[in-house]
Formats: structure tokens, sequence, C-alpha cells
């Protein structure tokens, strides 16, 4: 069994409001292998709390605690180090899981010999699917000008992350695209599942408040280039 366990990775920062239900939506997977590595990133208002509660509720739980605010980055890193399981997948706070979604993953990860997947969402409150159309084309061409992945759908070999070097800690921010650059470009196969088996949260995320951050550091992957900005 424990070569089919899965970690899911986690990292929260004042997430109070939304984190119960993304907790939730993992816990209440159909899949029967798996622990839930969670790291609260020193949040300053009522996280923390709510994600002990958790803890006591539900015994998949690892619960840490950074003393300072690391970003997302780091804390990820941080949680790599603590698991022994041989699949890692990602969910993000604000998110949420359909519950067949680590199962149908792991299926088709398995029988198609895939070393990463991700999958296709949809937007919480509102009809619109992503990718809506990108996911068709080839990996390595829509890396040219986007990310094409979802990067809470993540699960892939933790060989594979380890072999990159996890996360690049000079990326504070675009972290995940950057993870995706390394894994093609040692010719990792990274396939996109064409099925809506996570629901996105886009307003008041990262994404949206810090866009021009984002942006500095995505063209840094597009270029191949090492980021000069240093933040956290």
């Amino acid at each position: 069994m424990k070569n089919n366990k899965i970690s899911v990775i986690m990292s929260v920062y004042n997430s109070e409001k939304t984190i119960k239900k993304s907790v939730e939506s993992i816990v209440n997977q159909n899949f029967n292998n798996f622990d839930l590595l969670i790291m609260d990133d020193a949040s300053s208002d009522g996280t923390f709390r709510i994600l002990q509660d958790l803890d006591k509720k539900y015994s998949l739980i690892k619960l840490y605690q950074n003393r300072v605010n690391l970003g997302l980055t780091k804390s990820l890193n941080i949680l790599l180090g603590q698991t022994d399981a041989t699949y890692i997948a990602r969910q993000d706070s604000d998110d949420i899981s359909v519950n067949s979604r680590l199962q149908k993953q792991f299926n088709y990860l398995k029988k198609n010999q895939v070393d990463a997947l991700t999958t296709r969402a949809y937007i919480i409150g509102s009809n619109k699917k992503i990718p809506k159309y990108s996911y068709l084309l080839p990996n390595n061409l829509v890396m040219k000008y986007k990310n094409p992945f979802i990067h809470g759908t993540l699960l892939a070999t933790k060989e594979c992350i380890d072999k990159v070097g996890g996360y690049d800690e000079a990326f504070y921010y675009s972290q995940d695209y950057k993870l995706f650059s390394d894994l093609l470009n040692k010719n990792f196969k990274v396939k996109i599942l064409n099925e809506i088996l996570y629901g996105l949260n886009t307003k008041d995320n990262i994404s949206s408040k810090f866009k021009e951050d984002q942006r500095y550091f995505a063209n840094c992957v597009k270029k191949n280039l090492k980021p000069k900005m240093v933040l956290g």
C-alpha cells in the first residue's frame, strides 16, 4: 500500500473563510491511501485555530506551522521533506476538489505511465471552465506563452519532483509555472486530464492581488531567467 500512497500538500495563509470547506473536500476523497500535510504560514487570523480543530477531527491530517511567514514556495518544499509517499498532490486553501479527484487522477497516471498530471477546473460561482482550449494543444507550445496547468490539481510522482529539485525558491510567485517548466525540460511526461475535478477560487487570491509580481516571475520562466526580485 505504501507504494500507492499520496501525500496532499497545502500551504495556508489567512484563509479562515475558506479553509474548512477546502480541507474537507480532501479528507472526503474516495481514494483510501493518502494523508494531508498542511502548513499554516504564520496566519494572523483564525486560520490556525480552525486547522487545529480539523486536525483533532481527522487523523489523516498532519499539521505544521511556520513561526514567520515564508511564502508558498518555501512552505511547499518543507512539506515535501516531511513525506514518505510515492505520489504528491496539491490543494489550495481556497479551492475545493471533487471527491473522486484523487482516485481518477491516480488511475489515469498509473494506466498511462504519466509522471505528472493536472485536471481542468470550474471557476467557483460561475459556469466557466478552464483551461478552455489550451489543454488540446501541445504543452511545450502553450508553455511559451502561459502556464496551462492548474497548480492545485497537481498529482505527480515524488521522484520526478525530487529530480528537478522541488520548487525553485528563487520564484516567490509563479513557482508552479517554473516547476512545470523544469519537469518538461527534463522530459518528464506531464498531461492535463480532460475532466472537471476541481473548483477554483479567483476572487481575492494571490493571482488577483499580486498581478504585477506574478507577471514578473512568469516572464522569468518564459525567458529562462533567474529572478532578480527578492520577496518574502
